[in-house]
């Protein structure tokens, strides 16, 4: 199988332990739930006959469903004439600036999308105000030629998948019935810190959203709905107790997995650095 990035550069993606992921899911889904979306490497690179990808962050979201609405020849066009128009590059600082500047004023998905190509490690930032705010990415970032062709690689991929952007504890998973698959891939308590601002939608993450996420997957594993989440069992030489417990109370599984995140010192040789990101699987 040949495995796509998403053309979005999102805090905590999966794409490179999509395969190790694959080889822990389940065959043959009928639908499947990304309730932690983010960029969608996950959703967008597994087999379901039904997707649902859900994210609070509706920015991220919208770009997707902006996505779905035009053809590739529209929405190329659209990029190609905005960075003509705002003069963008690896070097106009200026250009940016006031591209940024309109985008807080007028926001619109495509136009954050184009931004986000050119801003500091291609991630999305937002102020508690919503207004984008993250740094350009000088002599680093830009619309290149293969931030195109993922783009063309996913935008195909994207025609049988349902967004939404809920809250994790208001998704619908009544839609769901035994067999079918749930993905979660919550921000980490114990980790990284800008990736909870991300993945929560600039509510942060807190122990109680933890233990909300564990009933539910408890919930749907007692109607035979398959789950896998990924977290983290330990971080920084601390173990993440309240998952575990939970794991060995429910007696689910646990399949460690093999990544170095680029903010983060997994599997440091240094055991008070290690990070040991787990797969926990109902199945």
């Amino acid at each position: 199988m040949e495995y796509v990035k998403s053309p979005m550069n999102y805090i905590g993606n999966k794409y490179r332990i999509i395969q190790q992921m694959h080889s822990l899911f389940p065959q043959d889904i009928e639908t499947m739930v990304d309730i932690f979306a983010g960029g969608c490497d996950v959703v967008i690179n597994t087999s379901a006959k039904k997707k649902y990808a859900n994210d609070i962050n509706y920015h991220v979201i919208q770009i997707f469903q902006e996505f779905q609405k035009h053809s590739r020849e529209e929405i190329l066009g659209y990029i190609d004439a905005t960075i003509d128009k705002w003069q963008l590059s690896k070097t106009n600082k200026a250009g940016y600036d006031c591209f940024r500047a309109y985008y807080n004023l007028h926001p619109a998905p495509l136009d954050l999308y184009v931004l986000m190509c050119y801003s500091f490690n291609y991630q999305f930032r937002f102020n508690t105000r919503h207004e984008y705010n993250n740094p350009f990415g000088k002599n680093r970032s830009s619309f290149n030629e293969t931030m195109r062709m993922n783009l063309l690689k996913i935008l195909d991929k994207l025609e049988d998948i349902k967004f939404s952007t809920k809250d994790f504890t208001e998704f619908d998973y009544s839609i769901l019935k035994n067999g079918d698959f749930v993905y979660a891939d919550p921000p980490y308590l114990m980790s990284c810190g800008s990736y909870n601002d991300g993945k929560r939608g600039f509510k942060g993450w807190r122990e109680q959203d933890d233990i909300q996420l564990f009933s539910i997957l408890d919930s749907l594993n007692a109607k035979g709905i398959k789950f896998a989440l990924s977290n983290v069992a330990e971080h920084k030489g601390l173990k993440n107790e309240h998952l575990l417990d939970w794991k060995a109370a429910r007696n689910y599984n646990m399949h460690t997995l093999s990544f170095n995140y680029n903010n983060c010192n997994y599997h440091s040789n240094n055991k008070n650095n290690r990070t040991i990101e787990v797969l926990i699987t109902n199945y």
